[in-house]
């Protein structure tokens, strides 16, 4: 007899907004790895969302400029609690790593960098390959539905890792696919079977395809009422800096260059980098391409969304623009996020009431559907990626250069998370201290 779950309760905000907050301080590993997270935690042990409804929103997120897994957390946080859940979310996601790549910046002016943080993301990031791992056979189980989805994953991991195809034409060649099969294999109705088994994977979650969200729909006083908050949000801080502070053309140029950035970041940071670097390196002279090194390096070490790379930029501009000053730097640092960031609240506070009412559109269904597989082969692909810089931080791919307790450490992680059902969060936890431990270790040989 087949067992019917009983639907979670809706979570009070104080416990979501202790979520987010965890989520901001723990989110390692790009993109996928906080999909991972977020897919772990919310659907898996929360249940507050369902898979289903979970990769709906997510294909909406990779549809968009900036980042995704950001955006997705606004998304989610917007469904469970309406507009203040959604700038929770976001902005919580965001937080953590604001004030963690200040006090790096800041550090990295003054006395240079922390040789023990090395050690801390040792054990992190080998978790965190785990993480993206499993994150890529939880999604690609769910979405892998027939020969046309594993061929387009294929096909994109092929793209994105031998070619170097961008991500946004890996997204529209996927969108072409789909649209072409719907042409030539229009998709059937499905049958009384496959409806009652999607219907059963939902059984016991708060937030499924069959919620009833309030507010959905297009409604012209919302959207003028939200655009106009939205431009009102973005030329309120240029104000406040054109009477506050020196040489405003500084700043009318930092917040045109990081908007302009945020609006075409069309497949994450590695995708804007070049041309942030171009520009911030070569024409505003603000940092130097080894300091984009170094400041790619921090970004990469710290919690939240890669993009955060922009704000040590951003900082950078304002130290070397104001003669060295740290004021004026950590000023350049939270104008930058700002602008960066604004932009992606938009997109999701606006969007989504329209997105909501398109999940019951078979064929846009179909459509999204193709776009998942792609994204799988996208996260394979971040996976060897990030696993390649783990396991062989020397750079050859030769066994006599493999870093093996980084290995033990991606097998132990696969084991506990995978076999256990450990607890995620702990788990971070636990492997930040074991690299710390091993680096103390290694020091003292």
């Amino acid at each position: 007899m087949q067992q019917v779950l009983i639907p979670v309760s809706k979570p009070t905000f104080a416990e979501a907004l202790r979520f987010w907050l965890k989520l901001g301080f723990i989110s390692f590993g790009g993109p996928a790895g906080q999909i991972g997270i977020m897919h772990t935690v919310l659907v898996e042990e929360k249940r507050w969302i369902s898979d289903a409804k979970f990769l709906h929103a997510l294909n909406y997120c990779m549809l968009l400029p900036g980042p995704e897994a950001q955006q997705l957390a606004t998304y989610i946080g917007w469904l469970l609690h309406g507009t203040r859940g959604g700038l929770a979310a976001g902005i919580l996601f965001v937080l953590p790593s604001v004030f963690i790549l200040l006090a790096l910046s800041l550090l990295y002016v003054t006395v240079g960098t922390l040789p023990a943080l090395q050690g801390v993301f040792l054990g992190l990031k080998p978790a965190v390959v785990a993480v993206i791992l499993l994150a890529m056979m939880k999604i690609g189980q769910k979405s892998l539905l027939s020969p046309l989805h594993y061929a387009v994953a294929a096909a994109s991991f092929l793209g994105i890792f031998w070619l170097n195809i961008p991500f946004p034409l890996l997204i529209i060649g996927a969108a072409v696919v789909a649209l072409l099969a719907q042409r030539f294999f229009p998709v059937r109705p499905s049958s009384e079977a496959a409806h009652a088994r999607a219907t059963q994977a939902e059984e016991g979650y708060f937030l499924t395809t069959r919620s009833m969200v309030p507010g959905t729909g297009f409604a012209w006083p919302r959207l003028l009422r939200q655009l106009g908050a939205a431009l009102g949000l973005w030329a309120l801080p240029l104000g406040v800096l054109a009477g506050t502070t020196p040489d405003f053309s500084f700043w009318r140029m930092l917040t045109l260059f990081f908007t302009q950035a945020a609006l075409v970041t069309f497949g994450g940071a590695y995708a804007v980098l070049p041309y942030v670097a171009q520009v911030s390196v070569e024409k505003l002279h603000w940092l130097t391409q080894s300091q984009m090194l170094d400041g790619l390096a921090l970004g990469e070490t710290t919690p939240g969304p890669l993009i955060m790379v922009l704000a040590f930029v951003g900082f950078m501009g304002g130290y070397t623009h104001f003669g060295g000053s740290l004021a004026f730097g950590a000023l350049g640092l939270l104008t930058t996020t700002y602008y960066t960031f604004l932009p992606c609240f938009v997109f999701i506070l606006v969007g989504a009431p329209l997105i909501e009412r398109t999940q019951h559109n078979p064929q846009l269904k179909a459509v999204l559907s193709i776009i998942t597989a792609a994204v799988v082969g996208v996260i394979l692909n971040l996976a060897v990626y990030l696993g390649r810089s783990v396991l062989f931080p020397a750079g050859p791919l030769h066994w006599s250069q493999l870093h093996w307790p980084s290995l033990v450490w991606v097998l132990v992680s696969l084991v506990g998370l995978y076999r256990f059902k450990l607890n995620l969060i702990l788990w971070i936890g636990i492997s930040a201290v074991a690299g710390l431990l091993y680096y103390f270790a290694q020091a003292g040989h």
